[in-house]
C-alpha cells in the first residue's frame, strides 16, 4: 500500500512538473520539484553495472541522481546523460559524492554488458541497473514510470518512456523531482545544495 502511495505521488510529481507554480520560499532552493514530505527513497532488486547488486544505501553520504532510460534510445536518453555528466563536471571534486544510476527500460536488450559500455561513453562513473523483465517492472512502479514498446513497420521496436530524474539525498530520501530537457547548470545548482544538506 505504501509503495503504490509513493508511486502514485511520484507519477504526478513528474506530470506535473515542468508547468509547477512558483514554490514556497522554504523550498525556493531548488529548481527541480520538491518532494513534501521526503520520503525514504524505494529500493532497487536489480543487478549493477558494476558486477554487484545495485543497492541505493551503499550510496549513503553521496547525492544520487535516478534516471530510467535504454542504450538503444535514440535522443532522450543521450541528452539525459549528457546533461548529467555535465552536471558532474561543473562539480569538480565534489562530483565524487554524486552517483548517477540508470535504470534500463529495455531489459530484452539491455545487459550488464551493453549497459556498461553505454554509460561509459558518457561517464566511467555511472552504473546500470539491469535485471529481468518482472524486476524491471517492479522498479518502474516503485517510481512511478511508465513505459511502452514502440513496434516499427517491418521488424524492431523503440520504447517510449517517461524521463524524469529522481533526486536522492545523502541520507536515502527522496527529495526531488528533475523533469527532462533541463540544463546541466540546474541540476549542478541542486546538488551543490543537496551535498551541503
Amino acid at each position: 500500500m505504501k509503495a503504490a502511495l509513493l508511486a502514485t505521488v511520484l507519477l504526478a510529481a513528474a506530470t506535473v512538473m515542468a508547468a509547477e507554480p512558483a514554490k514556497p520560499a522554504a523550498q525556493a532552493e531548488l529548481k527541480a520539484g520538491v518532494l513534501n514530505p521526503v520520503m525514504p527513497a524505494p529500493q532497487l532488486k536489480l543487478q549493477g553495472t558494476n558486477g554487484r547488486p545495485l543497492d541505493l544505501a551503499s550510496y549513503r553520504g553521496k547525492v544520487v541522481l535516478l534516471a530510467f532510460g535504454f542504450s538503444s534510445c535514440g535522443e532522450v536518453c543521450p541528452i539525459t546523460l549528457a546533461t548529467l555528466a555535465g552536471a558532474r563536471k561543473k562539480l569538480g571534486p565534489d562530483a565524487e559524492r554524486v552517483q548517477i544510476v540508470y535504470v534500463t527500460v529495455d531489459p530484452e536488450r539491455d545487459d550488464e554488458a551493453r549497459m556498461k559500455k553505454y554509460l561509459g561513453a558518457f561517464d566511467p562513473s555511472f552504473i546500470g541497473g539491469v535485471g529481468s523483465r518482472a524486476q524491471i517492472d517492479v522498479a518502474q512502479a516503485a517510481y512511478g514510470v511508465t513505459s511502452k514498446k514502440i513496434q516499427f513497420d517491418g521488424g524492431g521496436y523503440t520504447i517510449g518512456h517517461s524521463s524524469s530524474i529522481y533526486m536522492i539525498d545523502r541520507n536515502g530520501g527522496l527529495r526531488a523531482v528533475m523533469p527532462y530537457g533541463r540544463s546541466s547548470d540546474d541540476f549542478a545548482h541542486d546538488l551543490r545544495i543537496l551535498l551541503r544538506s
